[in-house]
């Protein structure tokens, strides 16, 4: 399902083949089953739309005044945007998490946008920006590089968390930023937590009290799954899942999993789902569908279109939900207790966060001390010299924008675009200045997390389900960006806050868990199973747009089918981006209509 409209009413509306506008001004239409609410504005010469799933009654919304409030997209659970309709502008509400992403064209002379960036791409044929792919290979862990960029030329994505106005004669679009996770104190944060967390939940479940859920034994869905079986009607089930290697039910997870069920007894109808040789990671990567981005769940795509295809057939399953919460605290949160002046809680800290990766911590305490000093802009400013290097990882250490290692087969081409994606980055205006390092770097971190979900979101619905995750609500979001310096967890702890919220809700063993299961050992499996696909995949257009070096890179997969230990990060973005683009070249581009002519591209 996809949605969008144009932002000039004096022109010729552009819509996809088989869609239908929404209102009769025919500036907003949809393609598929989109779940929409109307508002009629006092006077009627304004109309509301809210697209996507949303949790407002209908009392809340008869309560919308002419002039809508700031925290319309984060008000109420669900992932939606919120379009004005008026004569004389479209006016489009974008949600501070980017769960539900906006992209925008200009074309004929307006502005056409969507939530779909492919869809738009073949609007304005549009090729593949090699630019975006770089960044998305080399250094997915620095999202400011791209930031409102997609992987379509001339396609952009609007920005989060911002009111966006489309003037009618096509001129630039106006965008105020609205949303600004300041920190909260009236409310403790893992209270916060739990009330946005639940009720995201529940209308996942009111909406469909089929739903099922993941129940893998790590706190985050099983999180998801005890809310689930609480606001489900007295008498109804919960389908839980928990998948496993065929063989092997002995595992840490599937003894986590199983505490929980029985801790709902009569309430969790709790399956157990083998996983044999074919689900492994890599397999059939190329009969990916093609979708907005390359999706997260590419290199796992016969695990997860395996276990969909499992619920459909076993329990009738529509509606689907997983648990992958952003809880943690990045490094740089170090540097913020130097620059609040909490020196004692840095140094316990520091001397935590370095225990655990058995290292010294003078390294991290002398970082800290200098990322504190460092403004955001002038860290983007250093990293133009610093991409493209060889080095080793940043991973876990103290800094605004730690680096990944640059690999060997990294093509020709590739170090020249990221460090012009460097220079562009740092001479963009922040759109949320003066927040802690920490703050800021989690809203940079959510925003990629969710916005590439909505790519597995996609892989999904060709299996014939709506995948959910709760924990991307911008409810869930703001709740837990918003908390206070003094209330946020330790760096070296694991996801206190989540812990703490559900502590009366899952056995003591799970709701502290400290670990989680590891399917490394699945991925080296599934690589040497799978070489021969690889390498084709290996000599794919990547290598023709000159950003890898099909040799080296064939050399890597050799190593590590071997079994040579290394970190398969970057290598799998690769595979991904790869099989991505195969995707997009042989399925369909959607075909478009305007109000003047019959179906067309132009």
């Amino acid at each position: 399902m996809i949605f969008g409209g144009s932002g000039s009413p004096s022109r010729p509306g552009f819509r996809p083949v088989g869609s239908r506008h929404l209102t009769s001004r025919h500036h907003t239409w949809a393609l598929g089953a989109v779940p929409t609410r109307s508002v009629a504005c006092p006077g009627g010469r304004r109309q509301v739309l809210i697209l996507g799933r949303c949790g407002a009654k209908d009392s809340d919304l008869r309560r919308l005044s002419s002039t809508l409030p700031d925290d319309l997209t984060w008000k109420w659970p669900g992932a939606y945007t919120v379009i004005e309709e008026s004569d004389e502008a479209v006016v489009i509400h974008t949600d501070p998490a980017s769960t539900r992403p906006i992209y925008l064209v200009s074309h004929d002379g307006g502005w056409v946008w969507s939530s779909s960036a492919r869809a738009l791409a073949s609007l304005t044929r549009a090729a593949v920006d090699v630019e975006r792919l770089a960044c998305s290979i080399f250094l997915p862990s620095i999202p400011a590089l791209s930031a409102g960029r997609t992987f379509f030329c001339g396609v952009e994505q609007l920005p989060p968390g911002c009111r966006i106005v489309l003037p009618v004669c096509g001129s630039t679009p106006r965008a105020t930023t609205v949303w600004r996770p300041d920190p909260c104190e009236t409310v403790p944060p893992a209270e916060r937590l739990l009330t946005a967390l639940f009720e995201s939940v529940a209308e996942r479940v009111r909406s469909d009290p089929m739903v099922s859920c993941d129940l893998s034994g790590g706190l985050d869905s099983t999180s998801i799954a005890a809310l689930a079986t609480v606001a489900l009607p007295y008498g109804t089930r919960l389908n839980a899942v928990t998948i496993h290697p065929e063989g092997d039910t002995a595992g840490a997870d599937l003894g986590y999993a199983r505490r929980a069920a029985a801790a709902y007894s009569g309430r969790i109808n709790h399956r157990l789902l083998a996983m044999s040789t074919q689900h492994r990671p890599y397999t059939a990567m190329s009969t990916v569908p093609a979708t907005d981005e390359p999706a997260p769940s590419t290199i796992t795509q016969a695990r997860l279109t395996g276990q969909l295809r499992w619920l459909r057939e076993e329990f009738g399953t529509r509606t689907h939900m997983t648990g992958d919460g952003l809880l943690f605290q990045p490094p740089v949160h170090l540097a913020d207790l130097v620059r609040h002046g909490r020196i004692r809680r840095a140094l316990s800290e520091g001397f935590g966060w370095a225990g655990l990766r058995r290292a010294s911590p003078l390294p991290f305490l002398r970082d800290a001390v200098l990322v504190s000093r460092m403004s955001r802009t002038s860290a983007l400013a250093e990293l133009t010299d610093s991409v493209g290097g060889r080095r080793h990882s940043d991973h876990g250490s103290v800094g605004w924008f730690p680096l990944l290692p640059y690999p060997s087969w990294a093509g020709a081409s590739a170090a020249a675009l990221l460090s012009a994606s460097a220079r562009r980055a740092a001479s963009a205006p922040d759109q949320l200045p003066g927040l802690d390092a920490s703050v800021r770097t989690l809203v940079d971190e959510v925003r990629e997390v969710a916005r590439t979900a909505a790519a597995d979101v996609e892989l999904a619905a060709a299996s014939g389900i709506d995948l959910n995750n709760p924990f991307l609500d911008p409810l869930v979001v703001d709740g837990v960006l918003r908390t206070p310096l003094d209330r946020r967890p330790p760096l070296h702890s694991y996801k206190p806050l989540l812990s703490s919220a559900m502590a009366d809700l899952l056995p003591h063993a799970v709701a502290n868990r400290q670990t989680k299961g590891s399917f490394e050992a699945d991925h080296y499996a599934g690589l040497r199973a799978n070489m021969p696909e690889l390498l084709e995949l290996a000599h794919g257009r990547l290598a023709e747009m000159g950003l890898i070096d099909a040799t080296g890179l064939v050399q890597c997969l050799g190593r590590a089918a071997a079994g040579v230990p290394m970190s398969l990060a970057t290598l799998e973005q690769a595979l991904g981006s790869e099989a991505w683009l195969a995707a997009h070249a042989r399925e369909p581009e959607p075909a478009w209509t305007s109000s003047r002519s019959g179906p067309s591209h132009d």
